[in-house]
């Protein structure tokens, strides 16, 4: 299974957390990003998307097809995601658009073996495998891509 997880771009400060929408400079990360998954993404891409403005407006950059989820909003723990995703014994491949800090949570859990404050800079994309090497399951960092790079 491949396991993709992409922070929503650059937001505007706001009260209401859920209503805070993309700036500018923030449209253009995910607009960017969005290219870059749209020419590699695996097989069996599932898109699922936090309902927060600002991680919605990310995900229609791809222009492809994707859920909402309420439990992967900003307030979501590490155990949700691995739920929505259904990592690692999900056929195909997920690619969810969320927040910090659980989704730094996340890829600490499964490349370490323990949560960790681990930042995800807004914008970019880490890309995860899982794999049997003997007979030993394994996670493997694919990828991990600030949107910096892409311009």
């Amino acid at each position: 299974m491949d396991l993709l997880l992409w922070r929503h771009a650059e937001a505007e400060d706001g009260d209401d957390d859920l209503k805070r929408r993309l700036t500018e400079r923030g449209l253009k990360q995910a607009q960017t990003m969005a290219a870059w998954i749209r020419a590699h993404q695996p097989k069996d891409l599932r898109i699922i998307a936090s309902p927060a403005v600002r991680t919605q407006q990310t995900a229609e950059a791809l222009k492809l097809p994707f859920e909402t989820q309420r439990k992967i909003g900003p307030e979501a723990c590490v155990s949700e995601l691995i739920a929505a995703s259904g990592w690692p014994q999900a056929s195909g491949s997920v690619l969810i658009v969320g927040h910090q800090p659980s989704l730094g949570r996340l890829a600490s859990l499964l490349l370490s073996g323990h949560e960790a404050e681990w930042s995800i800079k807004k914008g970019a994309l880490w890309w995860l495998s899982n794999r049997v090497r003997r007979n030993e399951t394994q996670t493997v960092l694919r990828a991990m891509i600030p949107v910096e790079l892409l311009d």
